[in-house]
Parts: structure tokens; C-alpha cells; sequence
């Protein structure tokens, strides 16, 4: 498509592809979204992204990032038959991190049916300076159908200008001012004459003033990737320490094409039905410990102990749903430590070719995600992230670590006696 130029789209479920190609020195790219009536969010919770990933109609869907060989992708699911009356636009972007949009190549946006995977709509964005930030189409309404629009529209303000340019508040944090020790104040001597006495006018009690709705907090853009030379960071400066902390897992098989008759062929069936499953190791405070997982049917609970809860049991690694598990801040002083892993239940002997990406979405705070490293070794368990309550902090710290059982032991005993968690073990089935 040109830019300014239009086609029609089916009222369905699409998705919608912000692609590009990775390297050193491109900045990272991050794809959102913007539901407006009139031009303008009508709300913050109108903005859809890394850190608000679902709109609450259920219309807009942030389902993350994918590297195929350093080709990059960032999805976003539109449902348009969902999307209310009221909103006439939904404003596609995409942010630059660490750079300008010159040093990132090859940029498009691709419009998909989600059923059938068949291209609706595709526009390359070429010609970037020193954008950072871009709002490469759009969805709108014209007489009951809808549209998109290839726009091409670039800020150089990021993230942050684009979203308070529709009306979306920010709270980026900001430089803490120096303190200053106030000069002393000097007392006048007191003043001999007596000052005149007033009568005061009768008191009519005014109208009380109407009280405006409590506001929504404003919505933060600070996003957290953890690595191998920055693996830690505090939730409790994040701000991150009450409410629901949830914990995703998300992959897919780097895709390898060969005949059904070959090895590999045989290989990549079998991978097709791999079946990863999320669990937990928790220590809280009372010394209490045990495991969350799906094996044995332990999917613990979330208002009471252990404040952990496993949603469900995923196979196909989609970003949307994958494996997620749920942490009860509102109980972080029950805690002192959980330590989040997964296994291969079955479908592989290793996790060598996965693609996986671990996402912590506090409720509060921003979100901290990371990817796994390369498998190299034979290994069927890995521990993803340690969660530690020090009394004064609450830290996240990126493990990404791959173990590997001995013979006839467990992947679960694996990772207890890796980190110490001292637990007896008996086998156990979905």
C-alpha cells in the first residue's frame, strides 16, 4: 500500500504485524494501539501496549514479540466486530527504544484474518529520520464497514508524545529535586498597638462544590528487560508490590522444513504436540513450602496460601494465552521466596530450538520481561525467574538457567536440589 492510501477489512478477528529486521545497534521496536471517539482516548484505558495489554471490551489484544533469525515481530489481535459504537478509530503505532526509527530496517505494518492467516493489508514504512515513534495505520468506520489506512505519521517526541498527543496521561518518572534547608525565618518583635477588632459579617454557608471522580492513575511507559548483565530489578522501586503479579510463559519451535520421510521431518512432528508446563517452588515465611504445577493437579490458590495459582495447562505457546501464573502481592509478607521454572512434560527430550519469553506483568508498576538463552545441553527443566522478599525489598531476578536431570530423576527434584528447597518428592500425573 501507498501511504494515505485505503482498502477495506472483514469486521473479524485480524492481526495485525509490526515487523522488522534486528541487529546490532537497532533499537527495539514496540507495537500499540489507540481506541478513539472524537479523535481522543476516552480514558487512559483506551491505549493498548507492553503495559496494558488487553483492552477491557475485549476488541484489543498486545500478544508480544517473536524473533525468527532476526527477523522481529510484534503482534497486535483486533477484533472489530468487538470494538463498542463509540469508537470510530483505532490507531495503530509503533515506538522506537534506544534509537531513532533511521536505524531500524526494513519497518512494515501487515494486516492478517486471524482464522485464516490470508494478508489483508501490508505497508512498508521507508524514509524514517529522526522519528521515534510512528503511527503506521489505522482502523476506521465509514458507514457501518471498516477500513485501514496506511499513515506513516512520525513524532520525534517517542512512546510518550504520541500517547499524550491522543490524550492519554503520562507518568514517566521524573528527576527527584534537590532538597534545600530553608533559610530561618526572622520574627518580627511584636507590635505594640493593638490591631482593630472586627465584627465579621454573618456566615452564609456556600454550595458545597461538586467533587470531581477519583482519576485513574496515569499510565507508565517504563518497561523492564531483564539480561545476563543487568538480571535483577527491585519491585518494590517499581511500585510493582500489591495487587496480581502475573507470570507468562510463551514460545514456539523455531520452524525447520523437510520431508515427512526424514529424521528431521520426524523431529519437527514430534515437536508439534510439545507440552510445557509452568510451576512454582514457594518458601513462605512460616517455613511452609511446596510446588504449584499441573502434575497432580496442584494449582494452589490465590486468597490463600500459597497465593500462587497456575491458570491452566497450555500447548501451543501462544503469547495471548501460553502458561500463566498468578502471584498474590496484597500477601508479599507471606513469602520469602518463589522461585518460578518449567518442564517438558512431553513432545521433546530438550529445549534446544525453542524460541521462549518470559513476561512479569505487576499489576502496579511496569512490566519486566526477558528471553531464554540457547539450549545446549539436554536439559528438561529450566528455572525461569527467583522472586525474593528481603523484608525490605521485593527482587525479581532472571535465572534462565537450564538443568539437567540425572538418570531417573525428576525435573521437579532437579530444581529443588539446584536451589535448595529440601522437598520429598513421589511421582505424580495430569
Amino acid at each position: 500500500m501507498l501511504k494515505g492510501s485505503n482498502v477495506p477489512v472483514p469486521s473479524t478477528a485480524l492481526r495485525v504485524e509490526l515487523g522488522w529486521r534486528s541487529g546490532p545497534g537497532v533499537p527495539d521496536v514496540d507495537a500499540s494501539a489507540l481506541l478513539l471517539a472524537g479523535g481522543k482516548v476516552r480514558s487512559d484505558a483506551d491505549f493498548v501496549f507492553y503495559n496494558q495489554p488487553a483492552h477491557a471490551s475485549g476488541a484489543v489484544r498486545h500478544e508480544g514479540k517473536r524473533d525468527e533469525g532476526g527477523r522481529v515481530t510484534d503482534t497486535l489481535v483486533v477484533d472489530l466486530a468487538r470494538v463498542e459504537p463509540a469508537i470510530e478509530t483505532v490507531v495503530l503505532a509503533a515506538s522506537a527504544d534506544g534509537g531513532t526509527f533511521a536505524g531500524v530496517p526494513d519497518l512494515y505494518i501487515e494486516v492478517r484474518e486471524a482464522a485464516r492467516s490470508t494478508v489483508v493489508a501490508r505497508f512498508d514504512s521507508t524514509g524514517a529520520t529522526v522519528e521515534t515513534a510512528f503511527v503506521l495505520g489505522e482502523f476506521y468506520r465509514r458507514q457501518g464497514a471498516w477500513k485501514f489506512r496506511a499513515v506513516g505519521q512520525g513524532y520525534g517526541s517517542g512512546l510518550e508524545g504520541l500517547a499524550t498527543d491522543y490524550g492519554i496521561t503520562v507518568d514517566e518518572p521524573q528527576q527527584t529535586a534537590a532538597v534545600t534547608t530553608p533559610a530561618p525565618v526572622t520574627t518580627p518583635a511584636p507590635v505594640t498597638t493593638p490591631a482593630p477588632v472586627i465584627t465579621p459579617a454573618p456566615v452564609t454557608n456556600p454550595a458545597p462544590a461538586p467533587s470531581a471522580p477519583p482519576s485513574a492513575p496515569p499510565v507508565r511507559l517504563t518497561k523492564v528487560t531483564l539480561t545476563k548483565a543487568a538480571p535483577s530489578v527491585s519491585l518494590t522501586k517499581q511500585g510493582g508490590t500489591s495487587g496480581a503479579l502475573r507470570v507468562n510463559l510463551n514460545w514456539e519451535m523455531r520452524k525447520q522444513f523437510s520431508g515427512w520421510g526424514s529424521k528431521l521431518g520426524r523431529a519437527v512432528a514430534m515437536h508439534a504436540d510439545l507440552d510445557l508446563d509452568l510451576c512454582a517452588l514457594f518458601e513462605l515465611a512460616d517455613g511452609g513450602k511446596g510446588v504449584v504445577q499441573s502434575l497432580g493437579n496442584a494449582f494452589g490458590a490465590l486468597h490463600q496460601p500459597p497465593y500462587i495459582h497456575l491458570d491452566g495447562d497450555d500447548r501451543t505457546g501462544a503469547v495471548a494465552s501460553g502458561e500463566n501464573l498468578t502471584v498474590n502481592l496484597d500477601h508479599q509478607r507471606d513469602f520469602r521466596r518463589i522461585l518460578v521454572f518449567v518442564t517438558i512434560y512431553e513432545g521433546a527430550r530438550s529445549f534446544a530450538d525453542l524460541n521462549a519469553t518470559v513476561t512479569l506483568q505487576p499489576q502496579h508498576g511496569a512490566a519486566i520481561d526477558f528471553s531464554l538463552d540457547e539450549c545446549t545441553v539436554p536439559s528438561t527443566v529450566c528455572a525461569l525467574a527467583l522472586i525474593t522478599n528481603t523484608g525490605s525489598d521485593l527482587v525479581v531476578q532472571r535465572e534462565a538457567r537450564y538443568l539437567v536431570p540425572e538418570r531417573g530423576v525428576s525435573p521437579q527434584r532437579t530444581v529443588d536440589h539446584a536451589y535448595g528447597w529440601g522437598m520429598n518428592w513421589t511421582p505424580g500425573r495430569k
